[in-house]
């Protein structure tokens, strides 16, 4: 496996270049400037707000100084709250090359375009720059979600994607599940495999968290496309999503940004903190996906048994379907049937063996389907979030790199 070696130390699988907009007023001619790039490796991200907010700076530092992206350049209207100054030196600072282009002084919208295809060319010369070095499986980083659930998710993908898990961790990978709003009654077999008592008590405590959100928001994460799927109970669907999660030790809990620095298994925490301010904490699946490439994932994991055809930028996202009879119906969106457990055909151990032969040859440049069909999804909205505590990482050493904060009651690689 090779990749492409960063300043931090962090090694990536893909060598994208991001046009990043800052407010949704900038948001076309960002768009403009990649179509016209004409390359599937100049990707747009951006945030549509406004007004500041600092889980959006945070997952948008996360995004552009992710392992692998090369270059940014940052698209602004001019008048937004979002802190560009602060985005550009975290990413000059992790070693990339960053351009800003203001549309308000640069002059408007045809003069932006044209000069930021010209930055465009430049960041792309500057991406091949990188050094290509050996890449182990202890350098990459795995998350995984589940959308469209049906009754067949626990019993067939769910539970091969925590083989998989298994398998990766056994191997000294980073491996990152999450969904706590998912995962309501399992809050006490999850404390038990927590690495320390303390840690249990803070996964016990983030699920209570999330059944508190939803009870106040008057909607939970069971939806009518779950039931029309077969899914009868909350609880049934909580333990097919934990299935994912495979037998691991849970050796940490972080929040969306929030990065890992040693190997092993970790529960995202993706709801946010306090009362809630923002609506419907999981807005869509590929905002999660978002969170989790914050964090450092190199790639997704995605489980769906009625069937989602989401991608993403930056991490390639390989889909796992649960269902035979889904997977026949969308087949060229598919990149592992898991429905041959379903009919006998495989056991969930011999596809968690696939799954894991197939994130191998992801790793080493192989095209997942969502990336063939062209897939770049990104959502990124407005969340509030308090700093994690020491006893969420009781195993993690801090190694400083670039701009990072060294604190010991994070634990955690955070961009200041």
């Amino acid at each position: 496996m090779k990749g492409y070696l960063r300043a931090d130390g962090r090694k990536g699988i893909r060598n994208v270049v991001l046009v990043t907009y800052l407010v949704e007023c900038a948001h076309h001619v960002a768009r403009v400037i990649v179509n016209k790039s004409a390359n599937d490796n100049v990707q747009l991200i951006g945030f549509s707000g406004c007004y500041p907010n600092d889980y959006a700076l945070k997952i948008m530092q996360g995004l552009c100084t992710h392992p692998n992206v090369a270059g940014v350049l940052i698209i602004s209207l001019g008048c937004e709250g979002f802190n560009r100054e602060q985005l550009a030196s975290t990413i000059q600072s992790s070693g990339r090359s960053v351009q800003t282009l203001v549309i308000q002084e640069t002059g408007g919208t045809k003069k932006t375009i044209e000069t930021g295809l010209s930055h465009i060319a430049d960041l792309l010369i500057a991406a091949h720059s990188f050094p290509v070095v050996d890449m182990a499986l202890s350098d990459l980083s795995v998350g995984t979600i589940c959308g469209g659930s049906d009754g067949t998710s626990g019993i067939s993908a769910n539970p091969a994607v925590g083989s998989c898990f298994d398998q990766l961790i056994e191997n000294n990978a980073v491996c990152i599940f999450e969904e706590t709003g998912e995962l309501i009654g399992c809050e006490h077999i999850m404390a038990q495999r927590a690495k320390t008592p303390a840690l249990g008590a803070e996964i016990i405590n983030s699920v209570l968290k999330a059944e508190h959100y939803y009870t106040a928001m008057g909607y939970g994460s069971f939806s009518p496309g779950n039931a029309e799927g077969g899914l009868t109970t909350l609880e049934e669907k909580s333990m097919g999503a934990y299935a994912k999660s495979g037998s691991s030790t849970i050796n940490g809990l972080i929040k969306p940004g929030d990065i890992p620095t040693q190997a092993g298994l970790y529960l995202m925490d993706v709801v946010p903190d306090g009362e809630p301010l923002f609506g419907f904490p999981n807005i869509s699946d590929n905002a999660e996906i978002m969170e989790m490439i914050a964090s450092g994932c190199h790639l997704i994991l995605f489980t769906t048994g009625r069937g989602s055809v989401v991608g993403s930028v930056i991490s390639p996202v390989i889909k796992v379907c649960a269902n035979p009879e889904t997977y026949l119906k969308l087949a060229d969106d598919m990149d592992i049937n898991a429905g041959k457990v379903i009919l006998g055909e495989a056991s969930v151990e011999e596809l968690g063996q696939e799954i894991f032969d197939l994130v191998n040859k992801v790793a080493c440049g192989e095209p997942s389907k969502s990336e063939q069909l062209g897939h770049q999804e990104c959502v990124l909205t407005y969340k509030q979030f308090d700093a994690i505590g020491p006893a969420c990482m009781p195993t993690t050493n801090i190694g400083v790199n670039f701009q990072v904060n060294a604190n010991p009651d994070s634990r955690v690689i955070s961009h200041v």
